[in-house]
């Protein structure tokens, strides 16, 4: 395949995820789910796509971007939502390279972690209402973010990757 075509084919999967991935969060929104401590983003099991192709991390990244834009906390969830999922994106995609068949399973470890610590002390400091940050809040925070991202990308996430894997091969 020629490098013109490479690129093509990188920035449309690209453009692809990151349209599926705004997309999602826009209807977790309206479903009351994309924004805050606790969270269940239908996006989030895209990050899965990560394990298949480099375009998926950017893809990914920008359709955080997009979809935080509409987050009530502003510039800070565009910022620190983006690289929690940066984050993400990259460990999974280096999980694919050398983990095999438990790739889907060890994937659902990075978002979670991600975004429990970076999303969760986001919300902690912009939640508060003034009160005072505690470690036990923090700790609460985190742990719900968490149970939101290991809901979604093992419920969504792995189902999708076998998906994928199976019946769309040509796809990535």
């Amino acid at each position: 395949m020629s490098n013109t075509k490479t690129l093509s084919r990188f920035i449309v999967t690209a453009a692809l995820i990151a349209a599926a991935y705004a997309a999602l969060t826009y209807l977790s929104a309206a479903l009351g789910l994309a924004y805050g401590g606790i969270q269940f983003r239908l996006s989030e099991a895209l990050n899965i796509l990560a394990a298949f192709t480099p375009a998926a991390v950017p893809g990914l990244m920008i359709g955080c971007v997009i979809g935080n834009i509409g987050s009530p906390m502003g510039l800070v969830d565009i910022v620190v939502g983006t690289l929690a999922t940066g984050l993400a994106a990259v460990s999974i995609r280096l999980i694919a390279k050398h983990c095999g068949k438990a790739t889907p399973y060890l994937s659902i470890i990075p978002p979670t972690v991600f975004n429990a610590v970076l999303v969760g002390l986001e919300v902690t400091l912009l939640l508060t209402d003034g009160a005072p940050v505690t470690l036990l809040g923090f700790t609460v925070i985190a742990l719900e973010v968490a149970l939101g991202e290991v809901v979604v990308c093992g419920v969504l996430g792995v189902p999708l990757y076998y998906t994928v894997k199976n019946r769309l091969k040509g796809l990535f």
